[in-house]
């Protein structure tokens, strides 16, 4: 029987460039962005400019995660404690940490079994708020086009949480650049690595100017190559708090580099992506994810829908497959588990009847695809995963759902 020996969880090294220019950051030993050379433009800057530059971004502002992205998009567009923000169900726990850790309230927002915020739940509910939160889950773009003339419509301001969608579009227009502001991270799972990190992108000059402000630049914002004018600052330098999130220099030298080789690294993951879906398709009782033809995606991780399988099913295929080597998530377990938890876990905000999101966790399957895998790799765990499955509902653990 086949069996799988890599691990999930394994990242690719950081680049030789990068490795190289962090060295020669700590050599110097100028870490905090603001600790400059005269003359010397700091990492950070630098970063800030090449991301708005990769993006189509006026500005961008560099941060310690991607949660510090969210929460300072969130506090520069003005909400305030007990302000309502609208935000997809199915989602990961820094969306809506971010929105309780300014005090205001997540209202969640249903989900199709495509994986994106269904539109006609969001039409329902866009006057309950005047934020929405848009998280790009596990890299599935909704269509952007509609969705922004609601909320256009509407005057709802829109923050999109790219975190799984550095170097994705939407009909040509890059992820993050469709709303107000875009929130990205370099976390050690996401499409560029820096351990932790985060990076803010936006046009309007106002709220990206508290945004630096927040951030924590005292009064050295003039230090941003990638910010709004000084004229920009006049106000908000006075009255907008200092809630300290920057990015450091060693951080930011040792994602530079990795900017320059996000298209191959993007061609790789779809590769990967492309040759799981393939070893899938077909499998008896498994639903793979359309990807609509205006969606660029990155496919760094793969999901797929067991529809209607009763919970003991699914248990025991995650379970053959783990004895195989295959490490799966399961977004319909009851219980949070490492990175895996769903809006009925987050206790701190209000927990909402949402039964067309319920029954799209409930059999819903979610894999990561490192780079350090390979296509031969994919294919035999592609093989496992549906030999499993398979001898899972043939033998008549899905019998409750055929009914």
């Amino acid at each position: 029987m086949e069996r799988f020996t890599g691990s999930f969880t394994q990242q690719e090294p950081i680049p030789e460039a990068a490795i190289e220019a962090a060295v020669a950051v700590m050599r110097h030993g100028r870490l905090h962005r603001y600790n400059a050379a005269p003359g010397e433009v700091a990492e950070a800057a630098l970063l800030e400019e090449e991301f708005a530059a990769l993006t189509g971004a006026r500005y961008c502002l560099a941060l310690a995660s991607g949660g510090a992205a969210m929460t300072t998009a969130l506090r520069a567009s003005g909400v305030q404690a007990g302000d309502r923000v609208l935000t997809n169900a199915f989602t990961l726990a820094p969306v809506p940490g971010a929105i309780a850790a300014v005090g205001a309230v997540p209202e969640y927002v249903e989900t199709t079994e495509d994986l994106v915020i269904d539109l006609n739940d969001l039409q329902a509910k866009l006057g309950r708020a005047r934020i929405l939160l848009l998280s790009h889950m596990r890299g599935h773009l909704c269509d952007m086009t509609r969705l922004m003339a609601l909320c256009d419509a509407a005057g709802v301001t829109v923050i999109e949480d790219c975190a799984h969608t550095m170097g994705a579009a939407w009909d040509g227009v890059p992820s993050g650049r469709r709303g107000a502001m875009g929130c990205f991270s370099t976390q050690t799972y996401k499409h560029a690595n820096s351990g932790e990190g985060g990076l803010l992108i936006g046009d309007d000059p106002q709220a990206m100017a508290r945004a630096v402000i927040l951030s924590g630049s005292y009064m050295l914002y003039g230090r941003h190559t990638a910010a709004p004018p000084e004229e920009a600052f006049a106000e908000v330098r006075l009255t907008t708090p200092n809630v300290s999130s920057r990015m450091d220099n060693l951080r930011a030298a040792i994602l530079r580099p990795q900017l320059r080789t996000l298209d191959d690294r993007v061609d790789r993951w779809n590769a990967l992506y492309r040759t799981m879906e393939a070893g899938l398709a077909d499998t008896p009782a498994l639903s793979l994810v359309p990807r609509p033809g205006a969606e660029a995606f990155v496919g760094s991780s793969i999901q797929w829908r067991l529809p209607d399988w009763p919970e003991a099913a699914v248990r025991e295929m995650l379970a053959r497959c783990a004895a195989r080597g295959v490490e799966l998530k399961w977004f319909g377990d009851p219980e949070p588990r490492a990175f895996t938890s769903r809006y009925d876990s987050w206790r701190y905000a209000p927990v909402p009847s949402l039964p067309r999101t319920d029954r799209v966790l409930a059999g819903l399957i979610d894999m990561r695809l490192p780079l350090t895998f390979t296509p031969d790799d994919v294919a035999l765990i592609a093989r496992i995963v549906r030999a499993e499955t398979s001898a899972v509902w043939q033998a008549g653990a899905g019998v409750g759902a055929r009914t």
